[in-house]
């Protein structure tokens, strides 16, 4: 191995913190060898703080009606080919109360940014949840929302929130957002997040379009900079119904090493192995266990409007009925070693 790489490395693992160049290097120059020897000492620092747990999240899909139209997204507004669903408060319930038998002890809310969910209507279910699963913490993933929104719905019990940055540069953002979503109201949303008390959740996108090394370093401080509580990252997988449809998707290999560098930066971060992972190959989520994850997300949704939820093409998981996708992901993860928690999954600072 390069012995400047190996420096580097190790100079993470050490001190948490490279400077953007550094990062750079580290990303440009990576190998096999690298790639393995960052893996390593990922699940290093990881092990005195998780072990070999697993935390998992019920995932629920309350709604693909959506008024921003991204550029990735399929599920963005312009596309009319999107048969649209929304959940009754009552089966988004229900889920969550599967979900609570089958052992999971974080629920989250996922959905496009739809008017339908009012602060009465999501606290609403934040409330019977909380109340009909004892002991479970509450994730929701519903976009930008104003300030006393976040603080709403936080007084009426959801702990987490998750409200992926997808760039830490904002001339990218813009790139892959209209005009009139923007880069600083994303990151004003990040911070009053945090100012109210949630566990916050970002993360971005791997090899989408435009993006560069030099974006890919200031991810890496930007992970330095904010310590979100997750840091939920995977490749970029293009929908056949956006303007990007055509464009290169990531790879599991940049995804892998990206995740083991996140890992060392910050030790504590909760770091799922996502659906996407899964995905691009059929062993995308233990190999990315083995580069530094410790989350993974099984779908708890109604299995009849899975396919709708659809961001991006041949999105797996779509067919399993939850308790399936549950027992199937614990063999996954006890064939490398590891085993599903029945725990809420807080983060161990």
């Amino acid at each position: 191995m390069d012995k400047r790489i190996a420096e580097l490395v190790c100079k993470l693992e050490e001190t948490h913190h490279l400077i953007e160049d550094e990062y750079c290097e580290l990303i440009q120059n990576r190998t096999n060898e690298s790639a393995e020897l960052l893996a390593q000492r990922a699940v290093a620092v990881r092990e005195p703080i998780y072990g070999k747990t697993v935390f998992t999240r019920g995932l629920i899909e309350v709604s693909n009606i959506c008024k921003n139209d991204c550029t990735y997204c399929g599920i963005r507004r312009s596309n009319h080919n999107v048969e649209r669903y929304r959940l009754e408060p009552d089966v988004i319930v229900s889920c969550a109360r599967e979900g609570y038998k089958l052992g999971f002890r974080t629920i989250v809310l996922q959905g496009g940014e739809d008017a339908f969910f009012s602060d009465d209507v999501l606290g609403g279910i934040v409330a019977r949840i909380k109340e009909s699963c004892p002991d479970t913490a509450v994730t929701l993933s519903m976009g930008e929302r104003s300030r006393q929104s976040y603080q709403n719905l936080f007084d009426a019990g959801a702990n987490r929130y998750l409200l992926r940055h997808e760039t830490a540069n904002k001339g990218h953002y813009g790139l892959l957002h209209p005009k009139e979503m923007s880069w600083e109201r994303r990151m004003q949303c990040l911070r009053d997040l945090r100012d109210i008390g949630y566990q916050v959740g970002t993360g971005f996108m791997v090899g989408s379009p435009h993006q560069t090394v030099t974006h890919l370093a200031q991810e890496m401080r930007f992970v330095e900079e904010f310590k979100p509580d997750m840091c939920g990252i995977g490749p970029f997988i293009p929908h056949h119904d956006t303007p990007f449809a055509n464009e290169p998707a990531g790879t599991l290999e940049l995804t892998c090493y990206l995740l083991s560098i996140i890992r060392l930066i910050y030790p504590p971060v909760l770091l799922p192995a996502t659906t996407a992972l899964g995905t691009i190959d059929p062993r995308g989520r233990e190999k990315g266990m083995l580069a530094g994850a410790n989350v993974v997300m099984p779908n708890l949704s109604p299995v009849a409007v899975r396919k709708q939820y659809e961001l991006y093409d041949n999105k797996i998981c779509t067919g399993e009925e939850s308790a399936q996708c549950r027992g199937c992901l614990g063999l996954r993860m006890n064939l490398i070693g590891y085993e599903l928690a029945v725990d809420r999954g807080d983060i161990r600072l």
